[in-house]
């Protein structure tokens, strides 16, 4: 698996760079970016932190926004961000051009109906493809956590449940916590998956938590003045299922906090600490 260098820069004693490669997942050129912490090295491979942005998003949203650079180089931890969907010539579009479907849309799930199931295979290349290609490249162990934000946050839910012994940890902000029961999810799914909803509830954080009891540590920070909070996010429903199964999820109410960047870029660093405390154990 080959990669090529786009872009790289210094910063906090570490290395910011993104890379293209050609997908076998997905069928197309994909970028991811990783930042890299001044200690990693081949002699001191460091753990790594997976961030999944959200609808619209690329690489570039958390990286650039997020503020985390600073908290990664102190706690040694690699922080890799892929891109939200495959992208290019011949990848299919919502054919209204709509934000929360098709490009920039992926839903991390890997879809299995035509003609989304040719290249949007989301869910395969976060679990497997891009961990593999990460350690191949780079100087990381194959010590993995896993956190997100909005429909990046139902995908580290979602792919942290049910890779459990992938991952050390999970965190999310605004996650999309009820997919089967709100318009973004249901749009997605069913376009993807098909009609049978049966097929949904494994992308379904909230459906996964009421089946099985996870013992992985989970963090979810949601801000109140969300606008997307009543209809689309539904966190109360992911802490209703979390009690049925057993399950501890912290979940943190901010007052003030909306759906930005500006929300993220205040507790990102304690959800880094939070991961650093499984990752480095």
């Amino acid at each position: 698996m080959t990669i090529e260098n786009v872009s790289q820069a210094k910063v906090f004693g570490g290395w910011h760079k993104q890379y293209h490669h050609q997908s076998s997942s997905l069928n197309c050129q994909m970028r991811f970016a990783i930042y890299l912490p001044p200690e990693a090295s081949a002699d001191n491979p460091v753990p790594v932190l997976y961030w999944l942005s959200g609808l619209t998003c690329t690489d570039e949203n958390f990286m650039q926004k997020a503020g985390a650079f600073r908290m990664a180089a102190k706690l040694g931890i690699a922080i890799v961000a892929p891109d939200t969907s495959p992208r290019g010539e011949g990848v299919a579009d919502d054919p209204e051009g709509a934000y929360d479907f098709g490009l920039g849309a992926g839903f991390y799930v890997n879809a299995t109906q035509a003609p989304w199931n040719q290249h949007y295979r989301m869910y395969s290349y976060v679990v497997d493809e891009l961990p593999k290609l990460i350690e191949q490249h780079f100087p990381v162990t194959q010590v993995r956590s896993i956190s997100g934000h909005s429909m990046g946050g139902h995908g580290a839910l979602t792919i942290g449940l049910k890779n459990s012994d992938r991952y050390r940890s999970i965190s999310a902000f605004s996650p999309i916590s009820n997919p089967m029961n709100c318009p973004w999810g249901q749009k997605a799914l069913s376009q993807y998956l098909g009609n049978n909803t049966d097929d949904w509830k494994q992308y379904d954080s909230a459906e996964l938590l009421k089946s099985k009891m996870t013992t992985l540590p989970i963090l979810v920070d949601q801000g109140e003045d969300d606008g997307f909070l009543q209809e689309q996010l539904k966190p109360e429903l992911l802490l209703a299922a979390a009690e049925i199964s057993g399950s501890d999820i912290k979940l943190r109410m901010q007052p003030g906090y909306d759906h930005s960047y500006f929300f993220i870029q205040s507790f990102i660093e304690d959800h880094l600490r939070f991961h650093a405390g499984f990752l480095k154990d």
